[in-house]
């Protein structure tokens, strides 16, 4: 596959997307939200396991600033069986995500993104303009030693009022794992 990543300043791309709460997600669903996280994520992944109770409390944490974290698996389940629909209904109960989490079964919507791993994230401004992609901090096995919180600076300095400083990080993770 042949990636070219939304960069900032790029507009959102829309999406309407089954979540494992039974019902459709679109990014119009949203509009009553500062801030829009899409993660492209998938259940398999130990980078996105070793994010999943820091997703939650970012949902947390920012939830009354303005945030809304959309989780979406593009992940092929003929061959990742764990990646199915039913698999992510069962593991978002498990876990207790806090957030839609939404399967993309074609591929479609990741390719519009230009997401190649699990988990990148792509943050929205209120204008829906693409101002941070990356990942969510600079150490995915060990919380406690995180020393630069991409993510929390780039939402932070918006709620600021400023230009986010870093637009841009590389996403580590699993790739997608493309039909």
């Amino acid at each position: 596959m042949h990636f070219n990543p939304l960069k900032a300043g790029s507009v959102m791309p829309e999406f309407n997307l089954p979540g494992v709460d039974g019902a459709y997600h679109s990014n119009f669903k949203y509009t009553d939200k500062k801030f829009l996280l899409v993660i492209f994520s998938c259940n398999h992944c130990p980078y996105v396991q070793a994010y999943e109770q820091r997703m939650i409390s970012l949902q947390n944490d920012y939830r009354d600033k303005g945030l809304q974290i959309i989780a979406i698996s593009s992940n092929d389940a003929v061959n990742y069986p764990e990646d199915s629909f039913e698999e992510m209904k069962q593991r978002s109960n498990k876990i207790g995500f806090n957030f839609p989490y939404l399967y993309d079964e074609s591929q479609e919507v990741a390719k519009l993104y230009g997401a190649s791993h699990t988990p990148q994230l792509f943050l929205f401004d209120e204008g829906r303009k693409l101002v941070y992609t990356g990942k969510i901090d600079d150490n995915w096995k060990e919380p406690e030693k995180v020393n630069m919180r991409y993510l929390g600076m780039a939402l932070d300095e918006l709620l600021e009022g400023k230009p986010v400083s870093v637009p841009e990080t590389f996403a580590i993770g699993c790739t997608i794992k493309w039909k």
